[in-house]
This record gives C-alpha cells, structure tokens and sequence, in this order.
C-alpha cells in the first residue's frame, strides 16, 4: 500500500480515480438512506419528528466540521491514513447507532457518523483525484467522483427499504457499517500521487487561510454553497416521508404503478435513488463544462434552475407523477455543484492545501444542511407539513446564485504575485 505513483496521471481513467470512486460510492449509498429511518425509529420509540432530524441535522454539521479538519490529516499524514481513520470511525458510529434508544444517545452517536462521513466523502476523495488528474482533464475527473456519489444513492435508499422489509432497522445499521470497512479494500489499488513539496519561500497552511479567508471571493463560495447544503440535506433527510404523507394514492394502472411502485412509502425509496439516476449525468456533464466555461457563471446558472424546479413543484399538486418529475429535474442538478465548486476552489488557489480550504467551503454546505434537516424536523412538529422549510430553500437558493456572480475566478497568485514565490 506504499507503492509510489507518480505526480499527476496523464489519463483520465487512473487508479486514484476509480478507487476514490468506489469509496464514494458506498459512504454515500449509506448517507443517502437515512431519510428512510426516520418513519420507522420515530415510530417505535415514540419520538417527535423533531428529535431524529435533529440527529441527522448533527451529523451534517459534524459532517461539515470534520471535512477540514480530515482534509488537513490527509495533507500531512497521508491520504490513505485519513480515509481509513474516516472509514473506521462511520463503522463505528453506526453500530453504537443500532443500540440507541433515547433521542440523546441517536444524537451524540451521529456525531461519529459525521465525522465518518467527513472521511471518506468529497474533501479527501476530491483533493487527492484533483492531484492525480492533469488540468486537462481535472474537473471532469471531479465530476466523475462527484457521480459516483449519486451512483451510491441509487444503490442506497432501494437496498435499505429491501433490508428493512427482512430485518431490524438497528440490524441494517450494522450490515452498512460492515460495507464501509469492505470498501477500504479500494485502498491497495489507489497509488496516491504526493502532495506538492512545500519550498523555501512558500506560505506554510495557516498563512493560505489567513489569506484566503480575507479574500472577497473565498467568502462568495463560502456563502454560495450554504443553500446546496440545505436543499441537498432536506430533501435526503424529509423527502420520503413527506412524499408518503403528502403525495396522493398511486392510481391502479397508472404508469408508477407499471414500474412496479405500489405505496408510496417504496415510492419515497424510489424518488431518491432516480435523483441519484439523474445526477449521474448531470455531474458529469456539469464536470465537463467546467472544463470549457466559467465555473461562477455555471453555478449561478445552476441554482437559478434548482430554484424554479423547487418552486414549481411546491406550488402544484403533489402527486406521483410530479414527484418522478421532480426528482429527475432536481437530480440532473444534485450534486453538479460539487465539482465545479471544488474546481473553482483549485483554479483560484491552488491545489496544494485544495482539501483544507474546500474543507472549509464545505462547512457552509453542512451549516446548510444542518438547518434543512432541523427546520424540517421542527417545522413539521409545529405546522403539520413541510411548506415554510420548502419556500426557505427556494429563496436561498436564489441567494445562491446571486452572490457566485462577483466571485473573481483569476488565481490568486496571478491577482497578488507578491505574496506567494514564483
């Protein structure tokens, strides 16, 4: 496993990618799935809906606290080391999960499977391909691990509701903790590329904090993020149970019906795994343009599009057919913020300490997705429905899309030469 690789690969398809992409793709089948307890837990153990998305509204925060400070382990003692430590502590966290009887204990253990998260999820993954890959091919590299995350929520939520239907949900906690541990067999064929040597008159990692989080445009991507993560955490988290209780019947004979959805419990299942479907694509494609056009310019355009499909689906009848609608339109814009964020994050300062200061953006993406989770739960107990948390997120994301629109997307240190060596 201390095989030495070289810098950068010349090919798009290298071994750092494809097992980056096998370890996204199981952390975030599991993550993607959690919406799908909340039904069934809140049920057993009598609680309000409040208590579990307040624990899944932690384990986004957590989740966004540890991306740093996992990118910075990952930058000084090896990036196989952070992934591992990451896998082990999600494994972890899930099982004590399974023995949780109390809202309390459900809510300090996610704290565990946050950090998991954090470990083996965008900030390590998407650093460590961004120094594999060339700039020719860079951020559809990034957009390739991004989809394989969406290749995880495809797989996720159909697997748990098949699990849950022959099994204890405390049992399936423990079987998705043991995929976790299987996946860290991607490790012996990832040849991780060094991180760039630091030399003599370079600025050591607080010093490229210090400045860029002074830097105006640091602050847009900062802020800019923070609706993705609460649109993203919302509808992982409240989605199937609000198509379960809003959504009308599946009609006899209809086309849902056809594809074999009978409930709309399964229906709930299915909405998140065809976002994840839809996602695929538009990840890469997101990647793909990257390449060729402003990244600010796309992001704008990217929430400006997540804020009129929210909208528009908000204001009609929830219905099957709207909910497929929706989850493929939603899903074609999913996660195709993440590269080209991440991109936008590299282009502008490097992609030395690129873990670190996406690390940090990503913060605001959880802060994000700690409220939609929170303002769902409690919103929900308060109201009886999930309306107010839905029209928060159509508005900050057109927050969103404004504010990535004076980002300055020249690199830093072609803007402030005097400031990092030649």
């Amino acid at each position: 496993m201390n095989t030495a690789a070289p810098t950068q690969y010349n090919s798009l398809l290298n071994p750092v990618l494809i097992a980056g992409c096998i370890i996204i793709l199981v952390s975030f089948a599991i993550r993607s799935t959690f919406g799908l307890f909340q039904i069934p837990i809140s049920a057993e153990f009598s609680w309000l809906r409040a208590d579990f998305s307040f624990a899944i509204a932690i384990q986004n925060l957590f989740w966004g606290i540890g991306q740093p400070l996992f990118g910075a382990l990952a930058e000084k003692y090896g990036d196989r080391k952070a992934i591992i430590v990451g896998a082990v502590t999600y494994a972890i966290g899930l099982v004590l999960s399974s023995y949780a009887i109390t809202p309390g204990q459900h809510q300090l253990l996610e704290m565990l499977v946050g950090f998991g998260i954090a470990g083996t999820g965008f900030g390590v993954i998407l650093a460590v391909v961004g120094r594999a890959t060339t700039d020719k091919y860079r951020s559809l590299a990034l957009g390739i691990v991004t989809a394989a995350g969406s290749a995880g929520q495809i797989v996720g939520p159909p697997l748990a509701q098949a699990l849950m239907q022959v099994l204890p949900w405390q049992s399936v906690f423990v079987v998705f903790a043991g995929f976790i541990l299987l996946s860290l067999f991607a490790l012996f064929f990832m040849r991780v590329p060094p991180p760039v040597k630091l030399r003599q008159h370079d600025e050591g990692l607080s010093k490229v904090i210090a400045r860029a989080v002074k830097d105006p445009s640091f602050m847009f991507i900062f802020l800019g993020f923070f609706s993705c993560g609460y649109q993203l955490a919302f509808i992982t988290a409240h989605f199937p149970a609000f198509i379960t209780e809003m959504c009308s019947a599946i009609a006899p004979g209809s086309i849902i019906q056809s594809l074999g959805v009978t409930s709309t419990s399964t229906l709930g299942a299915i909405a998140i795994a065809l976002i994840g479907v839809s996602n695929i694509g538009g990840t890469i494609f997101a990647g793909w343009l990257g390449t060729k056009y402003s990244r600010k310019y796309l992001l704008a355009s990217i929430y400006v599009m997540r804020t009129i499909v929210a909208a528009l689906f908000i204001l009609n009848p929830i219905t099957p057919e709207s909910v497929v609608i929706f989850s493929i339109l939603m899903g074609a814009l999913w996660l195709a913020t993440v590269p080209l964020t991440a991109g936008l994050v590299g282009q502008i300062y490097g992609l030395r300490y690129m873990g670190t200061l996406y690390g940090l953006v990503f913060f605001s993406h959880q802060l994000g997705g700690f409220l939609g989770v929170w303002l769902g739960g409690t919103m929900y107990d308060v109201y009886g429905n999930y309306t107010l948390v839905w029209w928060v997120g159509v508005g900050v994301g057109a927050f969103s899309a404004l504010i990535h629109l004076p980002i300055k997307e020249k690199p830093w240190s072609e803007r402030q030469p005097q400031l990092i060596a030649s």
